[in-house]
């Protein structure tokens, strides 16, 4: 394909998620059809269909483009085996895409998934390697729970504050590398 026509095509694609993820603020997703998407879109609805089987595909996609983009922000820490403990980065990133992260939470992708990079080494020491499984559910909800906090109070407090809090809560305790990620928690040995 040409380049023309492969920018078009990313273009369409941005301007497709764009709208959806602005449906999504105000409907839910059963309510949202591609016709809403293309109408303000102004796309063809096979514009739409070339790219999506349906609505469900197109939520996915938005979720797993936020998962991929999290992994970039420690791609170092993860081909390189280390856990840099740097929530400021990820907060960052909130604050920068609040809207692209309300509508993962919405559309309940936070339930799928798992701390994809779990430090074992600090849990063995602090936890004694005993129950790590609780102790990442522990971890993983209680980020969640303060990132959607932050997010629903509309990110008043800085990436700094939040990454203190982040701190302060879990001194000592083990940590994670990233967050998102609909797989299995993986160990750092």
């Amino acid at each position: 394909m040409n380049t023309k026509n492969n920018r078009r095509r990313r273009e369409s694609i941005e301007r497709i998620k764009k709208v959806f993820i602005e449906l999504l603020q105000t409907k839910e997703l059963h309510e949202i059809t591609v016709s809403d998407i293309c109408k303000r879109c102004e796309l063809n609805r096979s514009t739409f269909y070339a790219n999506y089987a349906d609505i469900y595909e197109l939520a996915d996609k938005v979720g797993e483009d936020l998962e991929r983009e999290v992994d970039l922000l420690y791609e170092t820490e993860t081909t390189q085996s280390f856990n840099s403990n740097d929530y400021l980065k990820l907060f960052r990133h909130i604050k920068e895409n609040q809207l692209v992260y309300c509508t993962y939470f919405k559309l309940g992708y936070d339930n799928q998934f798992k701390l994809k990079y779990y430090d074992i080494h600090q849990a063995k020491q602090h936890f004694d390697n005993q129950h790590i499984e609780y102790h990442i559910e522990f971890f993983r909800s209680g980020l969640n729970a303060i990132v959607k906090k932050w997010l629903a109070d509309g990110c008043r407090e800085t990436p700094e504050e939040m990454n203190e809090i982040i701190r302060s809560e879990y001194r000592g305790r083990v940590s994670f590398v990233s967050g998102l990620g609909r797989t299995d928690a993986r160990c750092h040995e």
